[in-house]
């Protein structure tokens, strides 16, 4: 495997990683900030409110993405045994 080859992995192989993280992460950020908003405007400082929704957000976008984030990282992984197999 060339080093041109071996970037073009390290950078596959980042891309992969931002589609997977990127849906659960953007959930958690988008209901910590609409907590946030709220926290602010009613100042009520309560430590589950900001906790409980965020994990349910999470979870749920992890529910409705698994089928994507599964088929990325299946053809990621082909992609990489097949570079393996061909020998580079």
């Amino acid at each position: 495997m060339t080093e041109a080859e071996l970037i073009e992995l390290a950078r596959e192989s980042m891309v992969v990683m931002i589609k997977v993280a990127a849906p659960p992460l953007l959930a958690g950020l988008a209901v910590g900030l609409i907590i946030s908003l709220f926290q602010a405007l009613t100042q009520i400082q309560e430590m589950t409110l900001t906790f409980v929704p965020k994990v349910l957000a999470v979870f749920l976008v992890m529910l409705l993405f698994l089928p994507f984030m599964l088929h990325t990282l299946t053809d990621f992984t082909h992609m990489v045994l097949d570079r393996a197999i061909s020998g580079g």
